[in-house]
């Protein structure tokens, strides 16, 4: 291996390490809205079961809830994007965050491939740039 090449090949293995940080931290960012409607849909499915004039704790986020009563109107405000925001009833409500669940599970797993793939691309790479580094004596 030339020097030039052994140059490329070490400036691809940090590339290949920051495209693996930057997937851990939408890997990160998706876990964390995968929990948020986890928390939505148990919170709809529990005011699904109420009766009128019940009270509920309705959580806000940040761990923090707060006591409502629960009317008859059986609705939800749902934001569907670009500062958008649309009243559903609570049936359609669930299975828009049961859609989004899916669609960000569906990107998880995308990244969850993309990742091995990418370890052992560079895994291999860092081995054989490992092996030169040693061939030469550095």
């Amino acid at each position: 291996m030339q020097d030039n090449e052994l140059r490329q090949s070490m400036a691809l293995l940090e590339a290949y390490n920051s495209q693996l940080e930057a997937l851990a931290k939408q890997s990160q960012l998706l876990q964390m809205s995968l929990s948020e409607i986890v928390r939505a849909r148990e919170a709809l499915r529990a005011l699904q079961e109420t009766e009128e004039g019940e009270e509920v704790l309705v959580p806000v986020g940040a761990s923090i809830f707060v006591s409502a009563k629960a009317s008859a109107k059986r609705s939800a405000i749902v934001s569907i994007g670009s500062r958008v925001s649309m009243e559903m009833n609570l049936d359609a409500a669930l299975d828009y965050i049961k859609r989004n669940s899916d669609e960000i599970s569906e990107a998880l797993g995308k990244i969850s491939e993309t990742v091995k793939s990418l370890e052992a691309t560079a895994q291999n790479l860092a081995v054989t740039v490992q092996e030169e580094m040693t061939r030469r004596g550095q």
